[in-house]
């Protein structure tokens, strides 16, 4: 077996390896017979290294395993099964796919695209009864392929970046990048092969493929794979998959957390050992009211597309978390930069630059990004930011969403921890909107609590205690939900004209 796969797949022949609720699970040594089955397969079809294959199947335990198992021989690119077809020929012409998975019954816009432009459709065929995450596949002849597995510097995922305010841009992870940030996930949660994680973030996003499913696998564990995020479904699957930790996004945290009431015994039973929050900034109240529900130390990280996740992190316990902060460089080497490149002490403000194993050599068709992204030997995350004494690292925001009032600079974050103290407020996201003579103002969208009832004056009047005058929101929007992006983060920017404003 090649060092690809045992990295990627490093369990027991007996241990479980992936599950999902209702279904048996697939053993470590079942997942790499797969994996070998599958470069076979591929190679017959004609697939092999350096070809691309774009995956378009919904959550649950084949999407990881198609992940896992086509990675293994070539280069995949997930994508959002939700995608409309202008969407999928956008993604599927920029990645080069030469095939595109799909379920055996799949006749949605992404088998049209394909066909429209000439690329072979191959069909991911399952057994009900089997265990979970087995597949089989078939598909058109497509010539000879190289045979065997990829190596380290081989492309193993490419994945666009979310293109907020401009063109997504694309990015390749070799095999060496996600075995990198599985290790270092590994290394920072400790986990063994006795952990199962319950994995609830979409297998498109770099979050669920690398944090949930690699970093479990690369470690001997288990990772069931649910159908999606389903707030209603989440503590019967705690019941049944008994995880010790789960990974998500903090909107899908305070959903949970709205529903712990309603769940005691699923919440006293749970063998939660942590939870893990990465993606978006967890509100440092949201971090107690976990950890007090479920008696288990929350763990927020920091992660990126071009880092193949995982950047920095608060550490297990004894060491000490510090809320507000996503911890200390946890993998690849984490600074604070002036716009000059020169690289600044503890406390002060500047852009968070990484370097690392797990940190992609470049984007791919676009030397503009390139020579901006990767200046000065460290890729610039964009992202502004300090890092204390004790080398814990705290965004302050994105650097595109940084709010200019008339040249007064505003953290939307530091405004969102403020009113995450009022007690109606259970979401809020502070945003910019357009302002005829300051260029742009303070808005805010913000969900109540439930049964909760307040004012958007009386909301103003509780941040004009605690914030300078021109930090306080111009506007107050109370919504029942505030937009969020596919991977369910909220996003700040075009959230002004989504609602609008100005």
């Amino acid at each position: 077996m090649t060092d690809i796969v045992e990295r990627i797949v490093a369990g027991a022949d007996n241990a479980n390896a992936i599950g999902a609720p209702g279904r048996r699970p697939l053993s470590h040594g079942g997942l790499r017979a797969l994996v070998r089955d599958t470069s076979a397969k591929l190679n017959a079809l004609g697939l092999g290294r350096g070809d691309r294959v774009a995956i378009v199947l919904a959550n649950g335990p084949e999407m990881a395993t198609a992940f896992v198992s086509l990675a293994a021989t070539l280069s995949t690119a997930p994508l959002n099964p939700a995608y409309r077809a202008e969407e999928l020929e956008f993604y599927l012409s920029d990645v080069g796919a030469k095939a595109i998975l799909v379920a055996r019954d799949e006749a949605g816009p992404a088998v049209a695209v394909a066909e429209r432009l000439g690329i072979a459709v191959i069909r991911l065929h399952t057994d009900p009864a089997g265990p979970a995450g087995a597949f089989a596949l078939d598909g058109p002849s497509l010539g000879s392929a190289a045979s065997g597995f990829a190596t380290p510097d081989d492309v193993a995922l490419l994945l666009h970046t979310s293109g907020t305010t401009s063109r997504p841009k694309l990015v390749p992870l070799s095999h060496a990048n996600i075995a990198a940030s599985a290790r270092h996930i590994g290394a920072t949660l400790a986990l063994r092969p006795d952990d199962r994680c319950l994995n609830i973030m979409p297998l498109f996003h770099i979050h669920g493929l690398i944090a949930a499913v690699l970093s479990s696998l690369a470690a001997g564990g288990e990772v069931v794979c649910t159908p999606g995020f389903n707030a209603l479904s989440f503590f019967r699957w705690l019941d049944e998959a008994r995880p010790t930790w789960y990974t998500a996004v903090p909107t899908m945290h305070q959903a949970i957390l709205a529903r712990a009431a309603r769940n005691p015994e699923s919440v006293a039973g749970s063998r939660l050992r942590f939870i893990r929050s990465s993606s978006a900034s967890l509100p440092p109240q949201v971090m107690a009211e976990l950890e007090a529900t479920f008696r288990c130390p929350v763990i927020e990280s920091y992660g990126m597309t071009e880092a193949a996740h995982q950047m920095a992190s608060n550490p297990l316990p004894p060491r000490p978390r510090k809320p507000g902060t996503v911890g200390i460089a946890a993998g690849p080497d984490v600074a604070i930069m002036a716009g000059d490149g020169a690289l600044l002490g503890p406390d002060a403000t500047g852009e968070i630059v990484v370097r690392g194993p797990n940190v992609t050599l470049g984007y791919e068709h676009n030397p503009e990004a390139n020579q901006s992204a990767f200046a000065h030997g460290w890729f610039h995350t964009g992202d502004q930011g300090t890092i204390d004494q004790d080398g814990y690292v705290r965004v302050t925001g994105r650097l595109k969403e940084i709010i200019n009032r008339g040249g007064e600079k505003i953290s939307p974050r530091e405004v969102d921890e403020v009113l995450m103290d009022h007690p109606a407020i259970a979401q809020v996201v502070t945003f910019a909107m357009p302002h005829d003579k300051l260029g742009e103002d303070v808005a805010a969208a913000i969900v109540l609590r439930d049964g909760a009832d307040t004012s958007e004056r009386e909301i103003r009047d509780f941040c004009a205690g605690r914030l300078a005058d021109f930090k306080v929101p111009r506007r107050i929007v109370i919504l029942a939900e505030i937009p969020k992006g596919a991977t369910g983060k909220l996003q700040r920017i075009g959230l002004a004209a989504k609602l609008g404003l100005g």
